[in-house]
């Protein structure tokens, strides 16, 4: 893609300042190339836009070198910060699995940044890291809806929302995917004014800007391919009930309809009956904890609602082909692999 060029008319207000605003983003091996690029494109292109220098961007890693994303494209990184400088933000990117996040350094380098004043941010796992640090203590933050479950399991005081992004403080949390760009129009109008984010927003063809509390994914009716009220309710109920599952009874008086016209609908809409619908949810969100958390199997088992970690491992092993202490150990060797 070509880059805007310079365009000294409409380039912000005056009181925007002279002094570029340093924002900094601290990669993590495996980080998403697309949320990177999501996020600090925007600020290139207000640079460009406005025929000077708004923003300076600038790209650590645990120590100088190169930093690989997902897709094995590397970044140039310096070191971790030590000192403020001018930096005004700093992002933490990270992808993969939270098994490949335990970096005890860039804790550190995050609460040392935070004591001096930098203001804080978080990108698709990149929160995770920041909990970990300390840093999102009675915040509220959000982080990609991948890792939900392994972050309230790992801190389950965490004041946790679904949003794409959320600004509390001098805190910054991002979803990732291409809800950066959102993020990105708001600081760049916060800072340049509405009009400018506007064009900076077209020109990434970015014409629906999404609200901080817009929802990260599809409605049930896109991810399930239904449209039937009751079955609609009753399929997200199931997304939230995964630790207690509901009986059919309770499910069919909360959709009002009876027992055996709930099984009618799920082996008419989904091919397929209540309980192996139930259970396919549960061992999915079984399957997250698995990979992304320190969990037990017994406790992976209790937090999706099996009676024993024996019944989770034979209805897992059915579902996906190999145990769940099969499933760990091959994800642990590609996060190795990863890192």
């Amino acid at each position: 893609m070509s880059q805007p060029g310079p365009q000294t008319a409409d380039a912000g207000p005056p009181g925007a300042g002279d002094r570029p605003q340093e924002i900094g983003f601290l990669l993590v091996p495996g980080f998403a190339l697309l949320s990177f690029a999501s996020a600090c494109e925007p600020f290139r292109a207000a640079n460009d836009l406005a025929g000077r220098a708004l923003y300076r961007l600038r790209y650590f890693g645990e120590a100088e070198g190169r930093v690989a994303s997902s897709s094995g494209v590397e970044v140039p990184t310096e070191g971790l910060p030590r000192e403020r400088g001018h930096l005004h933000t700093l992002f933490i990117c990270a992808g993969g699995e939270p098994a490949g996040w335990d970096r005890p350094a860039i804790h550190a380098a995050l609460r040392r940044m935070a004591r001096f004043g930098v203001r804080i941010g978080g990108i698709s796992g990149g929160p995770y890291l920041m909990a970990a640090a300390g840093l999102l203590a009675e915040r509220a933050f959000t982080l990609h809806w991948e890792y939900a479950g392994a972050t309230v399991e790992a801190f389950p005081e965490a004041r946790l929302t679904r949003a794409r992004y959320v600004a509390d403080a001098d805190r910054l949390t991002c979803g990732g995917g291409v809800a950066p760009l959102d993020m990105a129009h708001r600081l760049i109008a916060e800072r340049m004014g509405a009009a400018f984010a506007r064009r900076v927003s077209d020109w990434f063809l970015h014409t629906a800007v999404g609200a901080a509390d817009d929802p990260q994914r599809a409605s049930a009716a896109e991810r399930y391919g239904v449209h039937h009220p009751a079955l609609l309710t009753i399929l997200e109920t199931m997304e939230k009930t995964v630790e207690a599952p509901l009986s059919r009874q309770a499910m069919a008086r909360l959709a009002s309809v009876s027992a055996r016209h709930l099984d009618r609908l799920f082996l008419d809409k989904r091919g397929l009956r209540f309980s192996a619908q139930y259970r396919a949810i549960r061992l999915a969100h079984g399957r997250r904890l698995l990979r992304q958390s320190p969990l037990a199997i017994g406790e992976i088992a209790t937090a999706c609602g099996f009676s024993s970690a024996a019944h989770f491992s034979r209805s897992y092993r059915s579902q996906f082909g190999c145990s769940p202490s099969a499933d760990r150990v091959l994800s642990a060797k590609t996060v190795d692999r990863a890192c």
